[in-house]
């Protein structure tokens, strides 16, 4: 009877949805398994997007979706009960049903598409469901997830530790190791001839829901464009179609706020605004934890005020808001964005204001590049500091309006011919003289105004040649030289290259070897192994011990080379170690030398791995440099492993070595060609 009743729901569900004729679907694999995907309609090209996506990482989709609808606790346990809550407390489901009819119809039909192609993969596929509770997937799902994404992604999750934690006001945002991501534009005004460059350079984790899957969408409905995608979305996320490309680099304007709220001296949950008595809503998060293999809910409170999401604390009650918090169509706005073929539809795109972040970094073949500092950003109270907590006691900081799209940092085709961007200043974003002015923008904006190692090298690159040819443009994109001095934003370093090797015999080599280094992270660099060895035990180590000014002191210096010499002779026998031999590259059993570092332009950032060595984690990853003419468009790519997570697929790690060498492949739109030098063509079925 109870395979009867599920059987009678999915086929009420599957019959609320336009179906799918898997027939109208070709999934084409080329050399590199990398899927281009032709349908008559875009909703069958989110169906066979969602189908090859499966194919190659069905369980990372899942993952996704999972903690995007409170399950992840179901499927692992603790370890995903801080995702669970996390959804619960932003009240994901409650807020999809109440905004997803705001959705426009034709996005709709997009997200009921890759709906029925996760279904159909695993109805077939029984034996790779993680959790039969997630199944199956609806739009809805599909929306609580990206409204999980989002929210991460404003950096609000941050927030919401901060309370739990007992660490409110709120720490620095910009302290951390900023991991990365590049962009940037050149027209003819740069090239000197009629060509425009654009390179698609993010920094993204290498594994799990965040990393990057290349992929070719073609419909008879004008999508047809080369890019990248996190898993479960319906379409690209960054690339380039015939006429126009973008990419996106993490922005850092303040797009999430705490309030402190002010509590009734006697009544219990009752908080006060301008004076008024104003009740908490009681809310409880379910979360599951295994014991002895059986599933155990256990439920935790939270609350709700007129300013959002409550925790409570041992210093009081604080609620946090964010944009994001309000609006579900950022995938939508994507999926325009890949059919957009001027710069006049892409920017009517971007004043749809549903992307909550990211900086865009954009070119086209008619010449145009641009660069703007993205979001949703609320028009707030002036008075205060939203940096820091804000008292949640008056309805004068309840923000409900936001800075129209115009009104945010950017610039159009400057004289300059380029716009950049590596995650700093969007007031540094081309020349000096057509920088936007960071006195035209509120402070509440909150845009930072720093450069660090990667912005400073970018910009002295670029001013450095008259024209920059398609060459010339790769070699700035696989530059990998920290400039001299270092411009980290968060630390300072440079005392490193003031010290006398010959006052610290202990550790005289050690210093000779990261002063006379030439400062580029080469794998076959021996510097670059010191240097490297040296940063990642500071990390560990010293940088807690840091003052404000985050400076290192000398003593800090010289104890951190003494413990980088003891570890360089334990681990690796020697006080010569090249960066490859202590950083790799590694996917499955495979692992190959590595180059890059924190905040070079080609950034990597690694993890312990074994015997001494660090693994590669995240840093250069989806990488697509696209050159326009004013007769077509050429399209190079990489990616850090293959086109499938798959571990018995001969696409797992095929890119590896290509990438090691920066190497890439060649893309194209033809269809013929396409076709021609395919290895595989097949309906998703």
């Amino acid at each position: 009877m109870k395979k009867i009743i599920l059987l009678i729901i999915l086929f009420n569900v599957s019959l609320s949805y336009s179906q799918i004729n898997p027939l109208d679907v070709e999934i084409v694999r080329d050399n590199f398994g990398v899927p281009h995907i032709y349908g008559k309609t875009d909703a069958d090209v989110a169906y066979g997007l969602a189908w090859s996506h499966a194919e190659d990482d069905f369980k990372t989709i899942q993952q996704g979706y999972l903690a995007g609808n409170g399950l992840l606790s179901k499927h692992i346990g603790i370890n995903g009960a801080g995702a669970d809550f996390l959804t619960q407390l932003i009240e994901s489901k409650e807020t999809v049903d109440k905004l997803f009819n705001t959705l426009d119809p034709e996005f709709i039909e997009i997200l009921k598409a890759y709906s029925q192609g996760l279904n159909k993969y695993a109805d077939t596929h029984p034996d790779e469901v993680l959790e039969k509770k997630l199944f199956p997937i609806t739009p809805r799902k599909m929306s609580a997830y990206s409204f999980l994404q989002l929210f991460i992604a404003n950096e609000a999750d941050k927030l919401v530790l901060s309370i739990i934690n007992n660490k409110v006001p709120r720490e620095n945002p910009f302290k951390d190791d900023i991991k990365g991501s590049n962009t940037f534009a050149f027209n003819s005004n740069k090239t000197g001839n009629n060509e425009t460059y654009l390179a698609i350079n993010t920094h993204q984790p290498l594994d799990g829901p965040t990393s990057w899957y290349e992929a070719h969408l073609v419909s008879e409905e004008g999508t047809n464009i080369i890019g990248a995608t996190f898993a479960g979305a319906p379409c690209l996320l960054i690339g380039a179609n015939k006429n126009l490309g973008w990419a996106h680099t993490v922005n850092y304007p303040d797009k999430a706020d705490i309030f402190e709220l002010e509590m009734h001296p006697t009544k219990k949950l009752t908080y006060l605004v301008d004076g008024e008595e104003l009740k908490l809503e009681k809310k409880k998060a379910s979360i599951y934890v295994k014991v002895l293999g059986i599933d155990i809910k256990v439920k935790r409170k939270f609350y709700k005020s007129i300013f959002g999401p409550t925790l409570k604390n041992e210093s009081g009650y604080f609620s946090i808001r964010t944009p994001s918090l309000f609006n579900i169509k950022a995938l939508q706005q994507w999926w325009k964005m890949n059919k957009a073929n001027s710069f006049e539809e892409f920017y009517e795109i971007l004043k749809t204001r549903n992307l909550p972040g990211y900086n865009i970094g954009y070119a086209d073949n008619k010449g145009n590049i641009f660069y703007i500092s993205n979001g949703i950003i609320p028009v707030r109270n002036e008075e205060f500091n939203w940096r820091n907590v804000v008292p949640g006691n008056t309805r004068k900081n309840l923000w409900t309006k936001y800075y129209t799209t115009e009104e945010l940092p950017q610039v159009l085709n400057p004289k300059s011919g380029y716009v950049y961007n590596a995650n700093h200043s969007p007031f540094k974003s081309t020349s000096t003289e057509e920088n936007p002015s960071e006195e035209d923008f509120s402070k509440t904006m909150g845009f930072p105004t720093y450069d660090n190692n990667r912005s400073t090298r970018l910009y002295n690159l670029i001013n450095s040649y008259d024209t920059i040819d398609y060459s010339t443009f790769k070699k700035i994109k696989y530059d990998r030289t920290f400039p001299t001095p270092f411009n980290y934003n968060y630390i300072d370093l440079n005392v490193l290259f003031e010290l006398d090797p010959n006052q610290h015999p202990e550790i005289k080599n050690l210093i000779e070897s990261i002063q006379n280094w030439d400062r580029s992270a080469d794998a076959d660099s021996y510097g670059a192994g010191s240097y490297g060895i040296f940063y990642y035990l500071f990390g560990k180590k010293y940088f807690k011990l840091l003052s404000d000014d985050k400076v290192a002191t000398k003593q800090m210096i010289i104890d951190c080379l003494k413990d980088t010499k003891e570890k360089m002779l334990s681990d690796f026998g020697s006080e010569n170690v090249k960066l490859g031999e202590f950083q790799k590259l590694v996917r499955g059993n495979k692992e190959i030398p590595i180059y890059g570092l924190p905040d070079v332009l080609t950034a990597m950032r690694g993890v312990d791995h074994k015997d001494g060595q660090i693994k590669v984690t995240h840093g250069e990853s989806y990488i697509e440099l696209v050159k326009f003419t004013k007769n077509k468009t050429e399209i190079e790519s990489i990616i850090s492993y293959g086109s499938s997570d798959r571990k018995n697929s001969v696409h797992y790690s095929d890119q590896m070595d290509m990438y090691s060498k920066f190497q890439t492949k060649k893309m194209t739109f033809d269809k013929k060609e396409i076709y021609k030098n395919a290895k595989k063509i097949y309906h998703p079925n």
